[in-house]
């Protein structure tokens, strides 16, 4: 797995999700980016392929929902298994009921599936930290990218992971993890849970 650590905080976010020293490019619109370098034509062809659609409507997928970044799912990704699915879209307090199994030593990926509404929004990032009885064992973070409206549902998938192996490894993992941006918005923060165990039975 990823980094290791081995000091727990009140919040296991606070220092990891933004580097105190990193300034964040300043927040732009739709229309701060295509009014900037029109006379550069190679320029403002890469901006109107990238921004697609969102350059001529303003693109509202969920009318009710202000946020820019909707998370809609969490997949744990084993090839030649069924995905493993987390629903982010309703009651998040009731995730860590749902628990999953994994087996030990596998080789795993997260998605992240989205909906990006309204606005761009630049380097979204997700951090996941993943706690045993209450100490931190392991700590991934992603830059994902900046992704333009669009009516679609969009997604990240991780690099591949593998899971621990051996018998002190087994056993009930927390995670906390969080969907957030260079310019700090914290879109979605939400806890879940899944077991090591010898085999997927």
């Amino acid at each position: 797995m990823a980094e290791t650590e081995t000091h727990q905080h009140a919040d296991p976010h606070d220092e990891d999700v933004h580097d105190a020293n990193y300034q964040a490019p300043p927040e732009k619109t739709i229309e701060d980016l295509m009014a900037v370098d029109q006379e550069d034509e190679s320029l403002r062809r890469y901006k109107e392929a990238l921004l697609g659609a969102a350059q001529a409507e303003k693109i509202i997928v969920e009318p009710n929902d202000s946020r820019k970044v909707i998370v809609k799912k969490l997949a744990l990704v084993v090839e030649g298994r069924d995905d493993m699915e987390l629903d982010l879209s309703g009651d998040i307090s009731q995730l860590k009921k749902q628990l999953f199994v994994i087996k030990e030593g596998v080789q795993y990926k997260v998605r992240i599936d989205f909906i990006v509404q309204r606005e761009i929004v630049h380097g979204l990032k997700y951090v996941q930290k993943t706690y045993r009885m209450g100490v931190p064992v392991d700590k991934m973070t992603h830059m994902v990218g900046s992704y333009p409206p669009k009516k679609e549902i969009q997604s990240y998938l991780t690099p591949a992971e593998e899971a621990p192996s051996g018998m002190v490894s087994r056993g009930t993992y927390s995670v906390s993890s969080v969907f957030t941006d260079d310019d700090k918005h914290i879109h979605l923060k939400w806890d879940w849970t899944f077991e090591i165990k010898k085999d997927w039975a």
